[in-house]
């Protein structure tokens, strides 16, 4: 062995354990390297099967269970393929390890440091990101701080989720996650094999209950409810589970709709009520009958 070898061996060594390291720590880093480099042995010895591997995701796609779960929509941040759908590919994919890591807390800033990542340890390909993530929630247009711990916890895996959904699909082959998309949306629109016309009922039933009625699903298709297709009812089961999970607000999606009989009635009632207003009392009376009204002309109205 070569000076230079010895050299890197002890600066290596030098920044596995430093002199200040605890015999704990030290066992649990040595614990931790000697994973990582069984987790890349197994994964060469036992590659994935790829005929395997896309049988049983379009067998996974093709059940309503995950299709259902499988897109996402947020007001203000799109929609797209949801972290659910990363983490059944993942899974069936093999050899795939990710996941989301707490790194530092400061509640005294009100600040996270998260990191996400994933990564082919069949392939050696990682993909990761470390980020800050402040204890605050948008409310109204409005940060509004975090002070509960349940609340920060909560904050920080819902952020910490989307970035290692992002991750995953970064490791996974393009085409893989495009046919596992075109495979959930075909399954929801097919509805289990549902009739559309019983699948348009239920929809409609479903959303009744937060308060949406049929005009104002209407107008949100842009067609009335007997030209609606299975990908219009699709869709609106994207953003009904959305709004089930609190992701998007149904009075946000689905404004208010005012109709011509509503609008005469209101200007019907507007003169009524100004014929029932109550009289003032005889000492506001008296005030009122002081105040000098000016008249065109004379310089008061100046």
């Amino acid at each position: 062995m070569s000076t230079y070898q010895r050299a890197v061996e002890r600066v290596s060594a030098a920044a596995v354990m430093p002199a200040a390291t605890t015999q704990t720590t030290a066992v649990e880093q040595a614990r931790a390297v000697a994973e990582v480099a069984a987790a890349v042995q197994v994964a060469q010895q036992m590659p994935r099967d790829m005929n395997r591997a896309w049988a049983e995701m379009k067998a996974a796609c093709g059940r309503t269970g995950l299709a259902s779960r499988a897109f996402y929509a947020v007001k203000n941040r799109g929609s797209g393929p949801s972290v659910h759908l990363a983490r059944e590919l993942a899974r069936i994919w093999g050899n795939l390890d990710y996941g989301v890591h707490e790194l530092h807390r400061d509640d005294e800033r009100g600040m996270s440091e998260i990191r996400a990542y994933a990564w082919d340890q069949q392939t050696n390909v990682r993909s990761g990101r470390t980020f800050q993530v402040p204890h605050a929630r948008m409310a109204g247009g409005q940060r509004k701080p975090l002070t509960d711990l349940t609340d920060v916890y909560l904050n920080n895996q819902n952020i910490g989720a989307r970035a290692v959904r992002e991750a995953i699909f970064t490791v996974l082959p393009a085409d893989f996650v495009a046919e596992a998309q075109d495979i959930c949306r075909q399954t929801i629109e097919r509805g289990n094999g549902k009739p559309l016309v019983d699948r348009i009922a239920d929809m409609v039933a479903a959303f009744a209950e937060y308060g949406v009625k049929v005009p104002q699903i209407e107008d949100r298709v842009g067609r009335k409810r007997g030209q609606w297709t299975a990908a219009d009812v699709a869709d609106l089961g994207v953003v009904f589970s959305s709004i089930k999970r609190g992701e998007l607000s149904a009075d946000d999606e689905f404004p208010a709709r005012v109709t011509a009989d509503e609008i005469t009635a209101q200007a019907s009632a507007a003169p009524a009520a100004v014929e029932s207003a109550p009289v003032p009392p005889a000492a506001a009376q008296a005030a009122w009958d002081d105040v000098e009204v000016a008249q065109p002309g004379s310089g008061a109205d100046r």
